[in-house]
């Protein structure tokens, strides 16, 4: 799968989140950019085969997110561009601070 195609599943799932769709649909739908099968050396050691699939794990995941970031990016402008009464950092600070709090 290339990275568009990547992209492409991440903006599908937000899509379908805020459509109502359900959320094993949703993981199913980001399950299918997580590799089924993992080549790793044969007789290695722990540390080499959990390398070995946290490499091909590396590249889906990185455009998995940045196709969530692409995604909040563009509604994000769209958003702010509407002069809402709370801009988008504003937003993103106060649900900074609530999940710090839960934290504690």
């Amino acid at each position: 799968m290339t990275e568009n195609e990547i992209k492409l599943k991440a903006i599908a799932a937000l899509t379908a989140l805020r459509g109502g769709v359900g959320t094993d649909y949703v993981s199913s739908l980001l399950g299918e950019v997580i590799p089924d099968e993992f080549m790793v050396p044969v007789g290695a050691q722990a540390r080499e085969v959990g390398l070995a699939v946290l490499n091909q794990l590396s590249e889906p995941m990185s455009a998995l997110i940045s196709g969530l970031m692409l995604a909040f990016e563009a509604v994000a402008d769209a958003y702010d561009e509407t002069a809402p009464e709370a801009p988008t950092e504003e937003i993103l600070q106060t649900l900074a601070l609530e999940l710090a709090r839960e934290s504690e």
